[in-house]
C-alpha cells in the first residue's frame, strides 16, 4: 500500500491480498524509539495459554530451565534464521543474476542456497531503492518467511504494529529511528499463511569491494522487515 492509500499488490504473478486501512485507530504508542517487544495483546490466544501453561509446568518440575528457552528462542529469533536471510541479500547484492532470479521467482532463489520449509513455499521479494520504501506486516496474525528470518519478533505479531503499519506506516518506521524522505514512496504488503514477503534492502554505498560474508554481516532481520536501513558499523549511532 502506498502513502495515499493504494494497493501496492500487484505485477508479481502472485495471487494478492490487497492491504486496507479498515482498522480503528490505535492509541499512540507513546514516546520510544521502538515498538515495545514485551507488548502483547490482552488475551493471549488458546494455543498460547496452553503453550505457556505446559512451559510453567516443565519449569516447575525441573524438567525445563527458563534460561536454556530464551537463549534457545534468541538464537532462532536472532541468529540462525535472519542469517539466512542476510546470506539471501548479499548474494543478490554481489550477483545480479542472482538478484535477477530472487525478484522473479524467490522461493527458488532461495531455495538454490538450501532454504526451504513448510513457511515459505510460497514468497515474494520487494525491493528497497531510491524512490520506494517497503514495509512487511501481517495484518491477520504473525504470518513470516521462517525459513530465511526465522521466528518473528514480538513486535510484529502485537496488535500495534499489525495496524499501524497499515494506517501510520511513516510513523511506525519513526519510532524504530527510520525516517522516510517525503519524496519516496512507502508500501505495505501484507503476508499471509498463502503468500510471504520479504525486503530486499538497498546495499549501502562504500560495500563494493566488500565480500558476500562483509555484506551478509551488515545485514539485519528489521531491514529484512522494512523497519530499518542496512548502515555501516560507523553510521550507526
Amino acid at each position: 500500500m502506498t502513502d495515499d492509500g493504494k494497493t501496492a499488490l500487484e505485477g508479481s504473478g502472485f495471487p494478492k491480498k490487497a492491504v486496507t486501512s479498515t482498522f480503528a485507530a490505535a492509541e499512540p504508542i507513546g514516546a520510544q524509539s521502538r515498538i515495545d517487544e514485551h507488548d502483547h495483546q490482552d488475551v493471549p490466544s488458546d494455543p498460547a495459554l496452553r503453550v505457556k501453561a505446559l512451559e510453567s509446568l516443565l519449569v516447575e518440575k525441573g524438567l525445563v530451565d527458563p534460561a536454556a528457552l530464551d537463549v534457545l528462542v534468541d538464537t532462532y529469533e536472532n541468529k540462525i534464521g535472519p542469517r539466512n536471510g542476510a546470506r539471501v541479500v548479499a548474494r543478490a547484492w554481489a550477483d545480479p543474476a542472482y538478484k535477477v532470479r530472487l525478484l522473479a521467482d524467490a522461493a527458488s532463489a532461495i531455495a538454490e542456497l538450501g532454504y526451504t520449509s513448510g513457511q515459505g513455499e510460497h514468497m515474494v521479494v520487494v525491493e528497497n531503492g531510491s524512490t520506494v520504501h517497503n514495509l512487511v506486516v501481517c495484518t491477520l496474525c504473525s504470518c513470516y518467511p521462517w525459513p530465511v528470518l526465522g521466528l518473528p519478533p514480538v513486535w510484529y505479531k502485537s496488535a500495534q504494529y499489525r495496524s499501524r503499519a497499515v494506517i501510520d506506516p511513516r510513523g511506525v518506521l519513526a519510532e524504530f529511528g527510520t525516517y522516510i524522505d517525503e519524496e519516496v514512496e512507502v508500501r505495505v504488503w501484507d503476508s499471509t499463511a498463502e503468500l510471504r514477503y520479504i525486503v530486499l534492502p538497498e546495499r549501502p554505498a562504500g560495500t563494493d569491494d566488500f565480500s558476500e560474508e562483509r555484506l551478509a554481516a551488515l545485514v539485519t532481520r528489521d531491514a529484512m522487515i522494512g523497519v530499518s536501513k542496512v548502515l555501516l558499523p560507523e553510521e550507526k549511532s
